[in-house]
């Protein structure tokens, strides 16, 4: 059979607002990939590289190696020897270290600026000579084709000039002068921090072993994972002249000779701790370089595949957040989005050693953003633009649809008034008139008065909609307003043969609308008697409590059942046992109670449950 046309609309109809999502949803995803892509090509390596020394500052630092020793020549030494040590101090502390038994001697001084005589020279060279793990720093590297060059000039050419240079960010990466990497290799030539490392680890005597190991202009190099400045042992030099030095401070250690004199700042290096000018002596950055190669803890930066990946989803994200969040809650996640992706960063970092982009994500969440919130406020804009055209409309056509409900109850009033006149005149009448006669009019005139009642109330409501209620006060006494609204329905109650039984306690006068109050009070009371077996009770109560006047209806009706309690008083609401009953009503009775009410600065409750009556309050202040 086929389907109904009805149905057949509805499932094309959602299917096609599926296509159209989805649509959407690719069109946004292509744009924030097209823009993640268009970030990751814009140079952020300052930016990068900053990220990465807070990273470092704010990351508990690692524990030494414990093999790495700092003989300082320090201005306490420059005193001890009357100026700067010559080679004569120098040979005098060599042969003090001979007996001490280091690993390995580091010279990171310029012989050019030692000072002393050819004898002296040759004294220091045949001691020097007796260290075959003796080496002299040098910034220069030995291209291909070129071995044997580097070589010290006489009488030194038999100290091995090893390569170990710094690696400054000056000309490449982040350009700021700060020194984050070392070189591990250069066209196959091994430099001395690798070699001496492996004589304590054997793992990074094969490159490929080192952690963190990329390559960059035939070189393979490492980050350094350094330590803050100090964080080395250090020992003046003069107190290895003057035998102060014991064998279980340097036995097997690797000894570096350096100065730290504050005299230029060729001897220092900006870290990712400090980018003062002396933050740390190039001595130290040497004992970091070993120390990284010895515990083999280089930090891994993540490859670029994996940077971009990561651009991409945050902006996915960003994106899919600006349109499908209110701003000021999208902001609050967008917010919490960037905080949470610094976090895991850092814990990244610490304690892994994983360096994570973090430039281009966080560039990718603030262009994302206000780049497409211009956008998103567009669409919003034109919404709400339409949203006030229709609610424009809409309110014209509730204002004409009040006023020809106005209208049409007041011209109904009259003929209504007509025949229940005619009803009067015809029950005055002198002239018999049969039992069928008067059952029909009386008939005629009940049915008028309910007329009359149901547009009162809808004039009512359309005053509430249209202009508002205003409140003609007086000062009147609840107990003879709610007396009078019993004597008005004792007839109706007869009728059924209920019984309305009051107790109300003395209240002094109240100020109300008397009117309005009275149509309160009338609403509620009609209800019970409508509503309510016959031969039932209903209870009429009043009493006085911190400051306010209460008044309790209850009746031993059907009640109403507890999920339709909260509609009750909404306009035009009716519960399912007034629709199942032949009673008529508008729906308005209530609404209108509640709202009179409100009107008084009072408050309107109910209480019922099915098969168990129900219970109206209504709370008044003393004004």
């Amino acid at each position: 059979m086929a389907l109904p046309p009805s149905l057949k609309t509805t499932d094309t109809t959602s299917r096609w607002d599926r296509i159209k999502f989805l649509g959407i949803m690719v069109f946004r995803v292509a744009l924030a990939t097209g823009l993640a892509l268009f970030i990751n090509q814009i140079k952020l390596d300052f930016f990068e590289a900053y990220l990465y020394d807070l990273r470092v500052r704010y990351s508990p630092a690692p524990e030494t190696s414990g093999h790495i020793l700092i003989a300082e020549i320090n201005p306490e030494s420059v005193e001890y020897f009357k100026g700067i040590p010559k080679f004569s101090d120098h040979t005098k502390v060599l042969e003090e270290l001979k007996q001490l038994g280091p690993r390995a001697i580091v010279y990171d001084l310029n012989y050019d600026e030692i000072g002393g005589n050819n004898a002296e020279k040759n004294d220091f060279a045949k001691t020097a000579d007796q260290f075959p793990q003796l080496f002299v720093l040098t910034n220069f590297l030995e291209m291909r084709g070129e071995e044997g060059k580097l070589k010290m000039s006489e009488p030194f050419e038999r100290i091995k000039l090893f390569s170990g240079p710094k690696s400054t960010d000056t000309a490449n990466f982040a350009k700021d002068g700060v020194t984050r990497r070392m070189m591990v290799n250069y066209q196959d030539q091994v430099m001395i921090h690798p070699f001496l490392a492996s004589t304590y680890n054997q793992d990074v005597s094969e490159k490929y072993k080192i952690r963190g190991l990329f390559n960059f202009l035939e070189t393979d190099q490492i980050y350094i994972r350094f330590r803050p400045t100090n964080s080395y042992d250090k020992i003046p030099f003069h107190y290895f002249a003057e035998g102060k030095v014991s064998p279980q401070a340097v036995k097997d250690k690797i000894i570096i000779i350096g100065q730290n004199l504050e005299l230029t700042e060729k001897d220092y290096i900006l870290t990712p701790y400090s980018r003062s000018s002396i933050a740390m002596t190039t001595t130290e950055m040497h004992a970091n370089m070993f120390d990284t190669l010895i515990s083999n803890n280089a930090i891994v930066r993540a490859p670029p595949w994996l940077n971009l990946a990561l651009t991409i989803l945050i902006s996915i994200i960003t994106v899919y957040i600006v349109f499908a969040v209110r701003p000021a809650v999208g902001l609050l996640i967008i917010i919490s989005l960037l905080l949470s992706y610094v976090a895991i960063s850092y814990f990244a970092f610490w304690p892994f050693g994983f360096w994570i982009s973090m430039a281009h994500p966080l560039l990718a969440i603030f262009l994302c953003y206000y780049f497409f919130i211009p956008y998103r406020l567009i669409i919003e804009n034109r919404r709400s633009w339409e949203y006030y055209e229709k609610n424009r409309l809409l309110k014209q056509v509730e204002e004409l649809k009040t006023n020809f409900i106005s209208m049409m109850s007041h011209d109904l009033k009259t003929p209504i008034a007509r025949i229940k006149g005619m009803t009067d005149v015809i029950l005055a009448d002198q002239q018999s008139v049969s039992i069928e006669q008067r059952e029909a009019v009386d008939t005629i005139r009940s049915s008028s008065d309910d007329l009359l009642k149901f547009i009162n109330s809808i004039l009512n409501y359309a005053k509430i909609e249209f202009q508002g209620v205003e409140l003609h006060w007086q000062s009147k006494d609840p107990n003879n307003l709610i007396t009078d609204v019993i004597k008005k329905h004792e007839f109706l109650a007869l009728i059924k043969k209920m019984k309305i039984h009051s107790e109300l306690e003395p209240l002094f006068p109240i100020r109300m609308d008397p009117d309005l109050m009275r149509q309160v009070f009338s609403n509620i009371l009609e209800n019970a008697i409508k509503y309510a077996p016959e031969q039932t009770q209903i209870s009429v109560k009043t009493y006085e409590k911190d400051g306010y006047v209460f008044f309790v209806i209850s009746d031993q009706g059907p009640g109403i059942a507890a999920q339709e309690l909260p509609h009750l008083f909404t306009k035009f609401y009716r519960s399912a046992n007034a629709k199942s009953s032949p009673i008529k009503g508008s729906g308005l009775g209530l609404y209108l109670a509640k709202y009179f009410t409100e009107l008084h600065q009072g408050q309107i409750f109910v209480e019922s449950d099915s098969g168990k009556g129900t219970i109206f309050v209504v709370q008044l202040p003393q004004l």
